[in-house]
C-alpha cells in the first residue's frame, strides 16, 4: 500500500463498527453483506473481504480501507462514472424486478453465469431475458471461473449471438484463459475475454498481460490493496481496465469510484452499481446509478443506519479478530506502524 505508516491498530479498533446489511437476492452464497468500517482523517473506509478469505488475502482489503480513510484520493480525471447494472444468477422471471431497481435508463448489464447447480441453458435463458428487458443495453457476462475449458468454449458459442462486450473469467486460471482465447480464435468466435480473479487473486497479477490471456482486465480496489496500487497494476499491464465493486456498501464504494475517476482511459461501464443489490444501506442517499452513471463522492454512514445494521456479539468478535490478523499481515510485509494522520 502507499501509506508511509500504518495507523496504530488501536486507532482502527477504536473507530471500528461491524455491520450486517441484508441483500435483495442471494449473492455468493450469502443473504447478508458483513463489513467492518473504520474512520480516519479523510473519512470512512470499509474492510469487507468475503467470509472465506484468509488473513493474507484479507490484508489487501484492509490496506484499501486504511488508504481510503487516511489518504487523499488519487487525482481525478472525471466526476461521473458510467456503470453497468448487475444481474445475479436469478431465474429469467426475476430479471425485470432486478433491473427495475436501477434509476432511469440501463446502458450496460453484467450478468452472472456458471452458477453452481445451474446449466448453460439457465444462463442463456437469463441473458435472453435481460436482452428482452433492456434491448439497447450492452451485455457482458461473468462466470467467476466456473467453467472448465470444454464448458467455457461451449458457453462462448452459445453466448456469441448476444454479442457480449466481454465474458469475464470464464475459466479459473491464467493458463486456461490463454488456451481458451486461442481455441476461440481458431473457431472465429469474436467474444472478448476479461480477467478478474486472475488479476486480483494472483501473487503476480501482470502474468495475464504477459501471457496474452485476456483482452482486458477487471480490477477491484479492495482486493488489490487500494486505488493507488490498482492504478500501478493497470499501467504496467497495458490493457484496457474495467473497475468493479466487491459488493461494498455505499460507504465502501468510494474506493472503486476513486479508482475509476483516476483511470487515464475508461472504455467500458464499471461494475460499481451493486448497491442496488442491498436491501438496506448505511445512508439514506445510497450510490444507486441514475441513467447508467454514478457521481464520484464520499458517503458517510448515517448514525441511525449504523445502529440499525450494527452486528454485535459473536459476529463483532469474529470481525475484530479478522481485523487484528490482517493488520499483523500488513506489518509482516514491511508496513510501519505509527500514529499515521495524527501528527
Amino acid at each position: 500500500m502507499s501509506l508511509r505508516e500504518l495507523p496504530l491498530l488501536e486507532q482502527l479498533e477504536d473507530t471500528a463498527v461491524v455491520v450486517s446489511v441484508p441483500l435483495n437476492v442471494r449473492f455468493r452464497g450469502v443473504e447478508h453483506r458483513e463489513a467492518l468500517l473504520v474512520r480516519g482523517p479523510q473519512g470512512w473506509g470499509e474492510f469487507c473481504p468475503f467470509l472465506e478469505y484468509g488473513p493474507d488475502e484479507s490484508a489487501r482489503w484492509l490496506a484499501c480501507a486504511i488508504e481510503t480513510a487516511w489518504e487523499p484520493a488519487p487525482e481525478a480525471r472525471r466526476d461521473r462514472i458510467p456503470v453497468n447494472a448487475t444481474m445475479p444468477a436469478v431465474g429469467p422471471e426475476r430479471v425485470p424486478e432486478v433491473l427495475g431497481r436501477s434509476r432511469g435508463s440501463v446502458r450496460e448489464v453484467k450478468i452472472k453465469v456458471a452458477e453452481k447447480g445451474q446449466s448453460l441453458a439457465d444462463d442463456v435463458a437469463r441473458v435472453r431475458a435481460v436482452r428482452r428487458a433492456a434491448p439497447d443495453a450492452v451485455l457482458k457476462m461473468d462466470a467467476n471461473g466456473g467453467w472448465d475449458h470444454r464448458e467455457a468454449l461451449e458457453a462462448l458459442r452459445a453466448l456469441a449471438e448476444f454479442e457480449p462486450a466481454y465474458v469475464e473469467q470464464p475459466v479459473a486460471d491464467i493458463e486456461g484463459l490463454a488456451r481458451l482465447r486461442e481455441a476461440a480464435d481458431k473457431e472465429g468466435l469474436r467474444v472478448p475475454v476479461a480477467a478478474d480473479e486472475s488479476v486480483r487473486k494472483e501473487s503476480d497479477p501482470l502474468r495475464v498481460a504477459r501471457l496474452g490471456a485476456a483482452d482486458l482486465i477487471v480490477v477491484k480496489a479492495a482486493p488489490l490493496g487500494g486505488p493507488r496500487n490498482a492504478l500501478d497494476i493497470i499501467e504496467n499491464a497495458g490493457l484496457p481496465a474495467v473497475v468493479s465493486s466487491a459488493l461494498e456498501t455505499s460507504v465502501g464504494m468510494y474506493s472503486g469510484l476513486a479508482l475509476a475517476a483516476a483511470l487515464p482511459r475508461l472504455e467500458h461501464g464499471c461494475g460499481l452499481g451493486t448497491a442496488s443489490l442491498l436491501a438496506g444501506d448505511l445512508t439514506a442517499d445510497p450510490l444507486i446509478p441514475e441513467d447508467g452513471c454514478l457521481p464520484v463522492r464520499r458517503v458517510s454512514p448515517d448514525p441511525g443506519r449504523l445502529d440499525e445494521f450494527r452486528a454485535d456479539g459473536g459476529r463483532r468478535d469474529w470481525w475484530m479478530k479478522r481485523l487484528s490478523d490482517s493488520y499483523q499481515r500488513l506489518l509482516a510485509r514491511g508496513e510501519r506502524s505509527g500514529d499515521a494522520g495524527h501528527e
